[in-house]
């Protein structure tokens, strides 16, 4: 990894890899597009939480999705064999993520599928994409993006985690208190 990695616009660049992420809401949306749009409904964020969601939308994504379009693959090399399967399994969680939501009736909390492991199984599969990306092209400054995303949206959970027990009340409470807020993290117990 360079400090700064050669700019070139080309057709095997990380935008490819970006696209997939995109890509992976389409059958959710083919399925049911009255419950996927449970994803857009705006959440009442507090002031903080309304800046750090607007970095996110507005900085943090565009940002990568334009750098990665000047930014080649590593084709060939140890990073590449190593990011592109953190990328495919972004796109596989991020596509049962929207099986999930399209399959749920949009006056029920998502609690099956890819939900019954986690409570934010997309914005997971976000975090990989980033990773995944930034080690394909062997970009500490998507790996950079990756942890200033994550934990800008560790914070926007909350919110939506408020949100989601207003609309939903105990079926919601009971699947915060059995599921885990991220894949791989371990339930703590909090009642």
């Amino acid at each position: 990894m360079s400090l700064l990695p050669p700019f070139q616009i080309g057709v095997w660049n990380a935008w490819i890899l970006m696209v997939l992420l995109f890509l992976a809401y389409i059958p959710g949306r083919l399925i049911n597009k009255e419950a996927m749009s449970k994803m857009t409904t705006p959440i009442p964020f507090s002031r903080t939480e309304t800046i750090l969601w607007v970095s996110t939308h507005l900085v943090i994504i565009p940002f990568a999705l334009i750098y990665s379009i000047f930014l080649p693959l590593k084709l060939g090399t140890v990073w590449f064999y190593i990011g592109l399967p953190i990328c495919l399994l972004s796109l596989l969680v991020n596509l049962m993520a929207g099986v999930s939501f399209a399959t749920t009736p949009p006056d029920e909390p998502v609690t099956k599928g890819i939900y019954r492991f986690s409570r934010n199984p997309a914005y997971f599969g976000i975090f990989l994409m980033f990773i995944g990306i930034g080690i394909a092209s062997a970009s500490w400054i998507l790996l950079l993006c990756a942890v200033l995303w994550i934990t800008s949206w560790h914070i926007l959970v909350r919110a939506e985690e408020r949100f989601c027990l207003d609309t939903y009340g105990d079926p919601y409470r009971e699947h915060m208190n059995t599921i885990p807020r991220w894949i791989g993290l371990p339930k703590s117990g909090k009642k």
